[in-house]
């Protein structure tokens, strides 16, 4: 399989939260084998500190970090590009997701939040945008729990599926991901139990709970059936892979799972919107990224 990553955009503010990125940029980079674009975009009205730390305003110093940077947090072979967009930004989501085209990043990583909601990168806003504006993936990692980077790896992944061909989009991604960096492919389903539906559904579960069990349990079956597929396709095709079905509220089921089998990265398809709303199950990508302290791999996807 060819490699389906040419290039990676790490946006970078001057931050140390913001810096948690670069280990997981350096790790896919040399197993990818494919340059790095460092990237910081001039805020208009920037604040002067960010994350508690000064913020970078000034282009001559960005462009000074972001060549510190490139030697420290990359090895000497990794090539490693900088780009400082001087043009004063309103919108920094928007920016970075432009740039991933037009500098031809196929792949964007950041960081998604840290302690206390610090400004700016705080997953729903700056990534959750960055994933609804453009059509570039976007890999979203964790701090610690002292806002330092993590060591990174990629050997077992989780994809999470709906059923839905339009989130597919996330499988294919993720195969491409597990075959360059020899990871194993976990697939799983999460089927409402009828104390976990929510709104209308939940509703008719009180007028009808006996047809509603009927319809879940007959989900989990088809779920199975549809993971199975799936996971015979790729085995065929040299994956190692396996596949779960868990009954639960989703976001429950994914952390859950990921946490019991020690998942590097949890792989999700969204939509390309910007409102909570817009993502898969509902709520179900912002959960998890506020409950896991697992990467998340984000997939832009379109309705057929």
């Amino acid at each position: 399989m060819k490699n389906m990553f040419q290039r990676i955009l790490v946006p970078l503010d001057g931050s140390r939260l913001a810096e948690s990125a670069l280990p997981a940029a350096a790790y896919l980079s040399g197993t990818f084998g494919v340059p790095v674009t460092l990237f910081h975009v001039m805020e208009r009205r920037a604040p002067e500190e960010i994350h508690g730390e000064r913020h970078l305003t000034d282009p001559e110093e960005a462009g000074t970090y972001l060549a510190e940077v490139a030697v420290r947090a990359f090895s000497s072979d990794t090539p490693v590009e900088r780009h400082v967009h001087i043009a004063e930004a309103d919108d920094v989501a928007r920016s970075i997701a432009e740039h991933a085209g037009e500098l031809g990043s196929d792949l964007i990583v950041m960081c998604t939040h840290g302690r206390g909601g610090l400004r700016g990168w705080m997953f729903g806003r700056i990534a959750q945008q960055v994933v609804g504006l453009g059509a570039t993936p976007v890999l979203l990692v964790h701090p610690d729990g002292t806002g330092r980077s993590r060591t990174y790896s990629c050997k077992r992944m989780l994809v999470a599926l709906d059923g839905n061909p339009d989130h597919e989009e996330g499988l294919t991604v993720a195969a491409g991901f597990a075959k360059i960096c020899g990871a194993e492919l976990r697939l799983i389903m999460a089927v409402h139990l009828v104390d976990t539906l929510s709104g209308e559904q939940a509703a008719t579960a009180k007028i009808l709970p006996r047809a509603t069990h009927a319809l879940l349990d007959l989900a989990a079956q088809e779920a199975k059936e549809y993971l199975n597929r799936h996971v015979t396709a790729l085995r065929s095709e040299g994956f190692p892979a396996t596949a779960e079905v868990r009954r639960g509220d989703p976001p429950t089921v994914i952390v859950d799972i990921a946490e019991r089998t020690r998942a590097d990265l949890i792989v999700l398809g969204t939509h390309g919107k910007t409102g909570m709303d817009a993502f898969w199950s509902g709520s179900a990508t912002p959960d998890v990224a506020k409950r896991s302290a697992v990467s998340l791999l984000l997939v832009p996807v379109r309705n057929r």
